[in-house]
């Protein structure tokens, strides 16, 4: 359980996330906003609360991973590992710029902290099901986190990855499915119907839940649930909004973004921090 101080603290974190995010890609002038904003509250819970990090050694062999498949929304990971202290803040001014360590999508090899390279949709689930069953095999007792974007659910990849996680008993990884029901396209429901994500999910022998993907608390307690099924995968459906936290991003995918949208963005962070304290 998470008594109110750190449900405060979480919440705070996520703020913090969504406004380092807005001035980062501010900053660039475009990007992946909406994307980005939808999982600043789960990256809130896992960096600040669950997983078992140590940003001095990123590479630590028994680190729990983090696995964002959706690898379009690495600036709220970039933003998270800043404010974590995996590299300067100021590094995030740079994002998708010449010679950058933060290019537009995840890449392990230019990024601290980034465990896998990411941004083909569908293959960080077949990397994240990989890295568990290794960690298994070795008696590790870490986790693998794995975010998916719901329009990327529409990959075949995902469901295979999901009959093998089922198959080799993967208890040690948990997914989230960031389902904002909005893809480049249009709605989900429009495009390809998920339906019931956390149904089938069942259906392929995982232990699936569905939460408030902006409930800290509700995300908290999914993970604890998720990790008393040892012998299951477990899949937390996060039901979110695109572009939450911030007003002007609402339903985006990847806009531009002025000056003047930063300031307000920043603002509406800043009263929800204060609104905290």
């Amino acid at each position: 359980m998470l008594d109110e101080g750190k449900i405060k603290e979480l919440k705070k974190f996520a703020a913090k996330i969504r406004m380092e995010t807005i001035k980062e890609i501010g900053s660039l002038g475009i990007g992946h906003v909406g994307s980005s904003l939808s999982i600043a509250d789960v990256l809130a819970v896992l960096y600040g609360e669950v997983m078992n990090i140590d940003p001095k050694n990123p590479r630590w062999e028994d680190r729990d991973w983090l696995i964002l498949s959706k690898g379009h929304a690495g600036p709220a990971l970039y933003a998270t590992l800043a404010l974590k202290g995996y590299f300067p803040m100021e590094e995030l001014e740079t994002l998708n710029r010449p010679g950058t360590n933060l290019p537009s999508h995840c890449d392990r090899n230019r990024t601290v902290g980034v465990d896998m390279t990411t941004g083909s949709l569908g293959q960080g689930a077949s990397a994240a099901a990989g890295i568990a069953l290794g960690l298994k095999m070795e008696n590790k007792k870490s986790y693998v986190y794995l975010i998916l974007g719901d329009g990327e659910c529409n990959e075949g990849q995902v469901w295979e990855m999901a009959l093998f996680a089922s198959q080799f008993k993967l208890g040690n990884l948990i997914a989230f499915v960031d389902y904002n029901k909005k893809q480049l396209d249009g709605d989900t429901k429009d495009i390809c119907d998920l339906g019931n994500l956390a149904g089938k999910f069942e259906e392929f022998g995982w232990h699936a839940q569905d939460v408030d993907g902006h409930d800290v608390e509700q995300i908290f307690l999914a993970i604890e649930k998720a990790k008393k099924h040892p012998d299951q995968p477990s899949m937390i459906v996060l039901n979110t909004i695109k572009g939450y936290g911030c007003s002007f991003a609402i339903g985006s995918h990847n806009i531009p973004v002025s000056k003047e949208q930063v300031e307000q963005a920043v603002k509406e962070c800043e009263e929800a921090i204060s609104s905290l304290n």
